[in-house]
């Protein structure tokens, strides 16, 4: 039964997909509004220290913005083919698509995009989220996209993380994304703690609490790694088959697990090696040199050397005195 050009009653049209994550946009809002308001006071940061200090924020923010953002994406693994395939059940029209799949902690991200964009008399542009979070049950939502009656490519992917699947990677995937984003949430408290050390200024421990969160990112890596090499079934739309590889979170991850760890360790050890230059670094000889300039104006003035003088004299000469009768 069909109605006219052609459609399926069933099949609603298509969902327009927003243009950019508004998760990820607020968050890398925030942290750019805060990079803004310290580069509006660097004017007010005197001497050499001006350019350590600068570093210093854009460091910090970078990996708080990284650590907090790789949260919520949904590229840790992706994959895109382009294949001649059916688009709708019960349909002998096939179509030519783009079909991509990215895997984040939370969930799964599967596209269609037609090349060209509109055929079959519709508009082929599909962005769809199937999420195995805590408050979230991946089977439900696979249930309603069948209730709408989401695109066959769309739906024989989703069907390969489903519990029911043969394949059984979803219980792989879904609590290893639980161990990562637990271990980025610890990550995120041990920057903040970091952060506090560093300018209150506990240089050491800060290194310490920086290597912490250069260790906790790279466990992250190891736990999503552990899921990517479990064994798939192959997604194959007819001879072309749809591979994955790690994605961008990935690799932007361990980047910045590196660099937590470089710098932890450089503190660590210009601490024990060369504690000079890293207080240089932290511009903490100018704050000493400043206390003890302060200290010093608070001395009392030292004695005249009259003063000094009349406080030499001998006791016994003091109490000699000669009188005079008038």
């Amino acid at each position: 039964m069909t109605l006219w050009n052609g459609s399926f009653p069933f099949y609603p049209g298509t969902n327009a997909c927003f243009p950019f994550d508004t998760t990820r946009a607020v968050i890398v809002s925030v942290f750019l509004s805060m990079l803004a308001t310290f580069i509006i006071i660097l004017p007010g940061i005197r001497g050499r220290g001006r350019l350590f200090w600068f570093l210093r924020v854009v460091m910090g923010l970078f990996v708080g913005a990284v650590v907090l953002t790789i949260q919520f994406t949904r590229d840790w693994e992706t994959g895109w083919v382009t294949a001649n395939t059916s688009y709708k059940s019960f349909s002998r029209a096939l179509v030519n698509a783009d079909i991509g799949l990215h895997i984040g902690l939370a969930g799964v991200n599967i596209t269609l995009v037609g090349n060209p964009v509109n055929q079959v008399n519709e508009t082929i542009n599909y962005n769809e989220h199937f999420a195995w979070s805590f408050d979230a049950d991946y089977d439900h939502s696979y249930g309603e996209g069948l209730e709408k009656g989401l695109p066959s490519p769309i739906l024989y992917v989703a069907e390969k993380f489903t519990t029911q699947s043969p394949c059984g990677v979803h219980r792989q995937y879904r609590i290893s994304g639980h161990y990562a984003s637990l271990t980025l949430w610890m990550a995120f408290c041990t920057w903040l703690i970091s952060i506090l050390l560093f300018s209150m200024p506990i240089l050491l421990y800060g290194g310490y609490m920086l290597l912490l969160t250069a260790t906790l990112m790279l466990f992250s890596l190891l736990f999503f790694f552990t899921a990517r090499n479990t064994p798939k079934c192959p997604i194959q739309f007819g001879p072309a088959s749809l591979k994955t590889e790690y994605g961008g979170s990935f690799w932007l991850t361990l980047a910045t697990g590196l660099l937590c760890l470089l710098l932890g360790l450089g503190v660590i050890i210009l601490n024990s090696v060369q504690p000079e230059k890293l207080k240089l670094v932290f511009n903490l000889d100018e704050g000493k040199g400043e206390e003890k300039v302060q200290d010093k104006s608070y001395l009392p003035a030292e004695p005249s050397s009259s003063v000094q003088d009349v406080m030499m004299v001998p006791v016994g000469e003091l109490c000699e005195v000669t009188a005079t009768q008038l």
